[in-house]
């Protein structure tokens, strides 16, 4: 079995990536999505960090967090809102796989190759072929914070072309 070391650093930026047990299209569901919404906010109470971006599509999701200077938890975040979101769930499988993946953040170059990795993964996958036509994600946010000009995503950016992290 293979040996996986995390990159925990204080205070990090982190892009994931959390895929559904089996690949199955829980979060075609919008109740599943609000569940997902909930512990979000649920576990950001209690243990804050900030996201500067998520896409949520039905078997998977990415996101980019920072978390707090002296902080390197990502990991119990993670745990928490996957057992939020699975409690009470009555599939005949997991709702979760059991890990995710996590890459740390080097500069600002790297996150905003992540950030438009996420906002372009809705029209990667066929769901819509403009980023602001997908609902689950933080797209419009982030055109309204400036981080986009029009028309960004309506083909394939060049920063997104030899990233492949499903």
């Amino acid at each position: 079995m293979r040996t996986y070391i995390r990159a925990y650093q204080p205070g990090g930026c982190y892009f994931f990536t959390v895929v559904t047990g089996g690949r199955a299209p829980h979060f075609s569901e919008r109740s599943n999505v609000e569940r997902l919404r909930h512990a979000f906010r649920h576990v950001m109470d209690k243990h804050p960090f900030v996201i500067d971006a998520v896409v949520v599509l039905p078997d998977h999701l990415h996101a980019i967090w920072r978390l707090p200077e002296g902080d390197a938890d990502f990991s119990t975040r993670w745990r928490l809102i996957k057992h939020f979101v699975s409690r009470g769930w009555r599939g005949n499988a997991s709702f979760w796989q059991p890990r995710f993946w996590e890459h740390l953040i080097r500069d600002k170059n790297d996150w905003q190759r992540h950030l438009d990795y996420i906002h372009y993964n809705p029209v990667k996958h066929g769901m819509v072929e403009k980023p602001e036509d997908w609902e689950h994600g933080s797209y419009r946010k982030a055109k309204a914070n400036g981080w986009y000009t029009e028309g960004w995503g309506h083909s394939e950016p060049a920063s997104c072309r030899s990233m492949d992290i499903e």
